[in-house]
């Protein structure tokens, strides 16, 4: 497992602070970015943009996409309408230094190709996961279940972040039922900016003591 070449980022759903985690840990770690499959580009500039201006990286700390994509859909549905087929080759970790934080796209479950879903390039791409989840009602069902989906695949967990108003019991049961870390939690936030990304990743672990730990 190439555990020290950093981790990926998913979710339990879509819409649910992939990328403001993105940007903390990648803040915290002092990491490069990469966000391999990036859809809804006819909708907004892209996660990479908003990971880039919140985390305030330097060029050569970001990936560009492997593929970039139009529509606001799943990969493999996006690419379809584009006439696009993904080719899992170009789908590889870049050869950049340690740190490295990969985001997906959606929860594990979300299409990649008609062979694939994101929860396979996981598997590939051989990192720890830090699964984001919402803090409140309904987060222990689908925690749990993303948890065991990348257990029995081999698939390594860091650890969980909570999204959302603070829930101790949540974050307990979590914690507990899924034999996870919770790593941290990200509020309700009024705005989100610079200096609240600054903010949270001054909470984060060091991604070598997590690992360490994780290798215990």
């Amino acid at each position: 497992m190439n555990s020290f070449r950093g981790v990926f980022v998913t979710g339990t759903d879509t819409e649910i602070g992939k990328t403001l985690v993105s940007a903390i840990l990648t803040k915290a770690w002092t990491a490069t970015y990469w966000k391999p499959l990036q859809t809804g580009l006819s909708d907004e500039a892209g996660d990479t943009s908003t990971v880039k201006t919140l985390a305030t990286l330097p060029p050569d700390r970001i990936i560009p996409p492997a593929y970039a994509l139009q529509a606001p859909l799943a990969p493999y549905a996006a690419a379809a309408l584009e006439n696009v087929t993904i080719n899992p080759g170009r789908l590889v970790l870049p050869a950049v230094k340690a740190p490295l934080v990969v985001e997906g796209a959606g929860g594990l479950m979300v299409p990649v190709r008609s062979d694939m879903m994101m929860i396979d390039l996981m598997r590939r791409l051989d990192l720890p996961v830090v699964l984001v989840a919402r803090s409140g009602l309904g987060t222990i069902n689908h925690t749990l279940l993303s948890l065991e989906a990348l257990r029995r695949r081999g698939i390594p967990v860091l650890g969980v972040v909570l999204s959302g108003p603070e829930n101790p019991g949540n974050a307990r049961d979590i914690a507990h039922f899924g034999n996870v870390r919770i790593l941290f939690s990200v509020p309700r936030l009024e705005s989100i900016n610079e200096t609240v990304v600054s903010e949270i990743s001054g909470r984060v672990p060091p991604l070598c003591v997590l690992q360490q730990q994780n290798s215990q």
